[in-house]
């Protein structure tokens, strides 16, 4: 079990508050990674009208929730369970498998191993290579999969890296995975960013792979990390029936089912999300690989890494310079695999990113 230092998280600004006497409410949390946008205008303006829905315990399978879910997805509703986030989904599916080993892609987060540890399992990490920009080498990796691993977790796009596996190499992976009769569990959290969604999205392999679990929330994409919004996508049956036998009822307050049903409807502000994040990522990738200070890896999600190369500059030293700027950053030297050397941000508002990017030129 790798030992996951300390540190501050994007939620973590009353923290922030304390040690730098900086206002939480002045803070710009590039480290969060929640769209810019904000919450979806048509979910602000429609929610209050569905305001008293609270007087009534939600629909107990969230019918309609999951098949707005699943219109926006391509899934069968069938297919779709509802959690209180990701995280209590990704829970779940960890206490069902009860795994006893399970191979991880790292760098990555680290609530997937502290879920399996929870349960009684040891976790091993396959650590992405620098050297080829954290792309995986599927032919290398699938000689790592053997009958002894019950469980492969796949966060794709990667945070904190924000290299992807594309559907097609997905496929080799879940064709090795049936061999062994391992179980794989995709966390897609940042995929609705990614340039070409539709080629690397794993939901359309839920149809023919009963081995794979595909787990989504609201929090970054749709900027509603309070809502606590959730879903898992898996063509299992009897897992999700097994799920939905010891899972808790009404999760998912009713105001939130009426949010999450409102979102994903609102076609104009997914559009607008989607063409503020390439261009911002492209623009941003450009801009930092002429500084010749930095390397600036391939982006694949609202956010990017990015390794120091001036000597004499660590990541702790642009945290602090930008966190008195009033932006935050994410010193990633927690992460597996990771040292003093990188730091990841997430593209924000034009306005926005040109003042962070100009902070860390201050040092750079």
């Amino acid at each position: 079990m790798l030992k996951h230092v300390d540190h501050f998280h994007g939620s973590d600004l009353e923290k922030i508050e304390q040690v730098y006497g900086v206002k939480k409410e002045e803070i710009i949390s590039f480290s969060a990674n929640v769209n810019p946008l904000g919450i979806s205008p048509v979910m602000r303006s429609a929610l209050i009208d569905q305001v008293d829905c609270i007087t009534s315990y939600p629909d107990r399978e969230y019918t309609s929730l999951r098949r707005q879910i699943g219109a926006y997805t391509g899934a069968p509703m069938e297919h779709i369970i509802v959690g209180n986030g990701s995280t209590e989904l990704i829970s779940l599916f960890i206490q069902m498998e009860h795994p006893e080993k399970a191979l991880i892609l790292g760098p990555t987060y680290s609530e997937y191993e502290r879920e399996i540890s929870l349960g009684g399992g040891t976790s091993l990490y396959y650590p992405l290579q620098e050297e080829v920009g954290f792309a995986l080498d599927v032919d290398d990796f699938r000689t790592h999969l053997n009958e002894s691993l019950d469980l492969l977790v796949i966060c794709n796009p990667n945070n904190p890296t924000s290299s992807a596996i594309s559907q097609h190499t997905m496929r080799k992976i879940l064709d090795e995975c049936k061999r062994y009769d391992i179980c794989v569990m995709v966390d897609e959290t940042y995929v609705e960013f990614a340039p070409d969604y539709q080629a690397i999205t794993s939901v359309p392999l839920t149809r023919y792979y009963n081995n794979l679990v595909i787990l989504r929330g609201v929090s970054k994409f749709f900027a509603s990390p309070g809502l606590r919004l959730g879903y898992a996508i898996t063509g299992n049956e009897d897992l999700i029936k097994r799920i939905n036998s010891i899972k808790n009822p009404w999760t998912i307050n009713s105001l939130a089912a009426a949010a999450g049903e409102l979102m994903f409807s609102d076609t104009d502000y997914i559009v607008k999300t989607k063409d503020l994040t390439s261009k911002e990522r492209t623009r941003i990738s450009q801009g930092l690989s002429s500084w010749g200070t930095v390397k600036a890896y391939n982006s694949y999600a609202n956010f990017i890494l990015v390794r120091i190369e001036k000597k004499g500059i660590t990541a702790e030293d642009l945290f602090k310079h930008a966190i008195r700027q009033k932006m935050m950053i994410r010193n990633c030297c927690t992460f597996p695999f990771l040292d003093n050397r990188y730091i990841r941000f997430c593209f924000m508002t034009p306005e926005q990113n040109d003042a962070l990017l100009t902070c860390l030129k201050e040092l750079l």
